[in-house]
């Protein structure tokens, strides 16, 4: 399985970055290496002195696509859970001085924790969710997935343009403003609404 990650897809956590808004979806990849599960805690790696928190609700794949239309994508995810994206800010801002790709800032292992998963179906509106990341019980990242720049249709049809969607592959679907440091002791709660489906710490 893969995971994909969609960058820029929050208006505002694009600009809080100091880039531009995409025309058309942005995506990286994560490995399988990267998931933590079960509510496990994070190891801060020795490599980055900024790990920053990503919060972002996860599709996952229920079935095998290719050049997906938009009208049809919806078929291919059954579930809907949130995940944190953690990235090596500082490797990441070298990385992007230098025009080089970013993996060592968002792919390395345990970079990708994964809450619970709800059936869609459970959802009144998948456009319409409330999601939100506290940190040491402070909330600091707060979004809607009616704010998405791409809605869950339409990335799931480009990426599988470029890539074959497969069952059990988990989409990243972009992260709302307030991304900040994490350090060794903190913890982490990812709500859906006012559900609590991740709560894991920092070590």
């Amino acid at each position: 399985m893969k995971i994909i990650a969609i960058g820029r897809n929050f208006i505002d956590h694009a600009k809080e970055l100091n880039n531009p808004p995409p025309k058309v979806p942005i995506f990286f990849l994560k490995p399988e290496s990267s998931i933590i599960r079960n509510n496990q805690p994070f190891f801060y790696p020795n490599f980055s002195k900024e790990i920053h928190h990503e919060v972002e609700i996860v599709l996952k794949i229920s079935s095998v696509g290719k050049n997906i239309s938009a009208e049809f994508a919806r078929r291919y995810f059954d579930e809907i859970g949130i995940g944190i994206d953690f990235t090596a800010r500082d490797l990441q801002n070298q990385c992007k001085e230098k025009g080089l790709p970013w993996e060592i800032a968002k792919a390395f292992d345990g970079s990708a924790p994964v809450g619970k998963f709800i059936n869609k179906n459970k959802f009144k509106d998948v456009n319409n969710i409330s999601f939100q990341l506290a940190l040491n019980d402070k909330i600091v990242q707060e979004g809607n997935t009616k704010d998405l720049i791409f809605s869950f249709d339409e990335i799931i049809s480009y990426v599988s343009k470029f890539l074959t969607l497969k069952t059990g592959d988990l989409i990243f679907t972009g992260t709302p403003a307030g991304v900040g440091t994490v350090k060794k002791g903190d913890r982490l709660q990812a709500f859906i609404a006012d559900r609590v489906l991740l709560d894991f710490y920092i070590r």
